[in-house]
């Protein structure tokens, strides 16, 4: 599959390696590609990008994503959106406590199938799930079911296997699992770390 990661910080470069290993066509999105070195796959323009993917994931700065997706309407129309991010401020409160940057992303694209998802985990357990010590879960929520269906293979590619994802339905329900940044923050200050995830059991 031809996967777009649009950003090239710690998150993009953790999902990118992953999807290189596991024989994606990876090709990075940036605002100065030719001044990004170490990245596991080649960096183009934004748009370049986009225009030769199946799947874009969003791994730029969540505050300011809606403003530089936005701008992306036209050449994103059509491709499934994975929308990684938690949207807060220099504070560490929510950008958007009535709603979710998925929700907004979805509003401002509606031509795009945004995804919502590995937004509760930190990155080097979205890519490695097996680094805990027993399983967890990671949700999905987005309108497209077809769009989910990949996001889901590409899920269990990373070694999230089915019965370990939970698809919380459409894109409102994008919400609750940003809302959970201030739980993972609490979390991880409490514990000292962000090497952890939650499991849902039945």
């Amino acid at each position: 599959m031809r996967i777009a990661i649009l950003g090239t910080g710690p998150m993009g470069r953790t999902l990118g390696t992953a999807f290189v290993s596991i024989g994606h066509d990876v090709t990075y999105g940036s605002r100065n590609p030719t001044t990004v070195p170490g990245l596991p796959a080649p960096a183009t323009t934004h748009e370049q990008a986009i225009a030769s993917s199946d799947v874009v994931v969003s791994a730029l700065a969540a505050a300011h994503s809606l403003d530089a997706l936005g701008k992306l309407r036209e050449p994103l129309a059509g491709r499934v959106l994975i929308d990684i991010g938690n949207a807060v401020n220099e504070r560490m409160d929510l950008i958007y406590p009535d709603g979710s940057l998925a929700e907004r992303l979805q509003q401002a694209l509606p031509e795009t199938r945004v995804v919502k998802t590995l937004n509760t985990v930190g990155g080097p357990i979205g890519v490695n799930p097996a680094l805990l010590g027993a399983p967890t879960s990671v949700f999905l929520s987005g309108d497209g079911p077809e769009a989910k269906t990949i996001v889901s293979g590409l899920l269990t590619e990373l070694g999230w296997p089915a019965d370990r994802q939970v698809d919380l339905g459409g894109i409102g329900s994008a919400r609750a699992v940003e809302h959970y940044f201030l739980l993972f923050a609490a979390l991880m200050g409490a514990l000292g770390t962000p090497m952890f995830n939650i499991a849902v059991t039945r």
